[in-house]
């Protein structure tokens, strides 16, 4: 009776240890939580408390997107905000690490600039910013937050700033010019 037993607790392990072996693959992006806000809502029984999880995903190289997630749970909001956010991907135009021109985006009362940086200068900016520039791999930029510092509109007025950047090739393709003639 007593191998028997022996023998159970050989297989309960075996599974365990299966278990913890069967991880979740790696995501290729760059995951950061840019916010995090817990809403109640009164009704007869009481107060019922949501999450709202404001998400930024990239790949390091100039793709980056971002998602709001909406959900009973933190965990939940997270993983609904990613999925929003790999819905939402755009590719940023880069110029080395930095980007190419200076730019203003705008998101509803929400005005970023954006200035591009010489190499070694780092990333300058707030919060918000920040995460969105690091997930898209820009390390040199200098940010300025100009009107709200509400983080979802900061988000939307970057990913709206990066959008409308242009290189130089592309810039002299709408102009019928050479790349020489636009650089100079």
């Amino acid at each position: 009776m007593p191998y028997e037993n022996n023998n159970n607790n050989n297989e309960r392990r075996e599974r365990r240890d299966r278990r913890e072996r069967r991880e979740e693959p790696k995501s290729e992006f760059i995951e950061k939580v840019v916010s995090l806000n817990r809403v109640s809502k009164t009704v007869k029984g009481g107060r019922i408390m949501k999450f709202s999880a404001l998400v930024v995903i990239g790949d390091g190289k100039g793709k980056v997107g971002y998602g709001l997630g909406k959900a009973a749970e933190v965990s939940e909001a997270i993983r609904k905000g990613i999925e929003d956010a790999k819905k939402n991907l755009c590719t940023v135009t880069l110029l080395g690490t930095t980007i190419p021109h200076e730019v203003i985006g705008e998101f509803g009362a929400g005005r970023v600039l954006l200035k591009p940086a010489p190499e070694g200068t780092g990333v300058i900016a707030g919060g918000a910013v920040r995460a969105v520039m690091e997930a898209a791999g820009i390390s040199n930029i200098r940010t300025k937050c100009l009107r709200s510092n509400n983080p979802a509109n900061v988000v939307a007025a970057t990913f709206q700033g990066l959008r409308t950047l242009r290189n130089a090739e592309a810039v002299a393709k709408t102009r019928g010019k050479t790349v020489e003639e636009i650089v100079g």
